[in-house]
């Protein structure tokens, strides 16, 4: 299979949020407004390189990531999404940051909290043997983001394990996908991002966290590799650096720009590029089409 990860190469820096839906709300209005009104409403800031929804599943499998002894569960960690919001440049990160008041003032209409981890040098893509660069909904793949942190271990020796962990797991075929977070640590005195009416704190076992985002073909392909001998030799290393661990389902990918680009779901919508594509409406992605969409003029 075709290795895809240079094509993220392009992303020199980045961010990776977590958010929580506000409890008042119902899950399929959250999900409905996050992709059709505040996606759109966010691919439209200046200098944005790189922009993703991921939508977590609360009802998860449970299986989706082995126990152990010595590594806990985050206590009390429910998230509902994750967001990766990317740029080419550090000047483009600046063009954006001077414009996002806009898309801040949105995020307490949906979120109860959201927690911005920077990642000033970017996030790596070890392996990604799936050829849709942009997908727009669930695709038929067993998708996961996993959070560690190193708790009570050295912080240090812990970056150094998951390097190399997730090169362990993107050499293995079972893996489709294997991409790399490793954020700086989170300071609950300059919260982030700056929106208002919504909670940007963390205690402190995820103050410095690492995520592997993960795709196998099936569950079944999932179960398989964690069984096998190639991954149960490194469980003793987890238990070493790992100090908390928890896996999020993910119920969907949407992706809104790449590589400084609209897609079809930033332009009009993620329901409404899911239509499009569904009836095969070619009309519809034309650029004089585009054109009048992005300036209200033929």
């Amino acid at each position: 299979m075709i290795d895809h990860a240079a094509r993220d190469a392009g992303i020199a820096i980045n961010t990776y949020t977590t958010v929580l839906r506000r409890p008042q709300v119902p899950h399929d209005v959250f999900a409905t407004y996050w992709r059709d009104v505040h996606g759109p409403l966010c691919s439209r800031v200046p200098g944005l390189g790189w922009y993703v929804q991921y939508h977590l599943d609360r009802e998860q499998d449970a299986h989706l990531w082995p126990a152990r002894d010595g590594i806990a569960a985050f206590p009390d960690y429910v998230l509902d999404g994750g967001v990766e919001i990317g740029f080419a440049s550090a000047a483009d990160q600046q063009e954006f940051d001077a414009a996002s008041s806009i898309l801040f003032a949105d995020e307490q209409n949906m979120f109860a909290a959201t927690v911005a981890y920077a990642l000033p040098h970017g996030s790596r893509t070890l392996v990604d043997r799936i050829a849709d660069p942009s997908p727009n909904g669930p695709d038929g793949l067993d998708r996961m983001h996993v959070h560690f942190s190193p708790g009570n271990t050295d912080p240090d020796a812990f970056v150094g394990f998951m390097t190399r962990f997730a090169a362990m797991l993107a050499d293995d075929p079972a893996l489709l996908r294997v991409r790399l977070h490793l954020p700086d640590a989170y300071d609950n005195a300059d919260p982030a991002p700056p929106a208002p009416n919504v909670a940007h704190q963390v205690p402190p076992e995820r103050e410095r966290i690492a995520v592997l985002d993960l795709s196998f073909a099936t569950p079944l392909t999932r179960r398989r590799f964690f069984a096998s001998d190639r991954f149960t030799a490194t469980v003793a290393e987890q238990q070493r650096h790992i100090g908390h661990a928890t896996a999020f389902a993910v119920s969907g990918m949407y992706t809104y720009v790449r590589d400084g680009e609209l897609t079809l779901a930033g332009l009009r919508g993620s329901r409404p590029a899911q239509l499009i594509e569904r009836l095969g409406a070619v009309n519809q992605t034309r650029a004089d089409v585009r054109h009048l969409l992005l300036t209200g003029e033929i």
